[in-house]
């Protein structure tokens, strides 16, 4: 399993919080890309729903880890 900004970006919007099998659902629905199932479909399943993306990917960046000031602009 592997995942890249591009292709968690697909994730971005689906209805958090969501089981893996909601995950999967939502990845077929909004037409990601294969790569993106298969990740979701390799994500072990306690039954719990996960809350955030991070969860899935721990490294996946938020907007604190961009050196963006939003008061320049």
């Amino acid at each position: 399993m592997y995942w890249t900004l591009e292709l968690a970006s697909y994730l971005e919007d689906a209805p958090w919080p969501a089981t893996k099998d909601e995950l999967i659902d939502y990845g077929i629905r909004s037409g990601a890309p294969l790569e993106v199932v298969e990740n979701l479909q390799e994500l072990e399943d306690d039954g719990e729903p996960y809350e955030t993306i991070e969860e899935i990917w721990p490294d996946y960046p938020t907007k604190d880890d961009f050196f963006f000031n939003e008061d320049e602009y």
